[in-house]
């Protein structure tokens, strides 16, 4: 008699873990995409501006060394 009930119940467990391992989710959903709106064009042209401006100042800074 025990051995019968361990037995039905190793199948259970058995029948349940199987369902368990075998309910996998599905492919996930395609990402949101970020917009890339005016403000990153609003940053890239800053950023060029901010590094026109240094090279301009470098090149004024030697000048004036030269003329020392």
């Amino acid at each position: 008699m025990k051995f019968t009930t361990q037995l039905i119940f190793s199948l259970f467990l058995v029948l349940i873990m199987v369902t368990l391992v075998q309910a996998q989710p599905g492919l996930p959903s395609a990402p949101s995409q970020a917009p890339i709106d005016g403000g990153l064009s609003l940053l890239a042209a800053a950023g060029g501006a901010y590094a026109i401006k240094k090279l301009r100042d470098k090149k004024n800074r030697e000048e004036d060394n030269i003329d020392l």
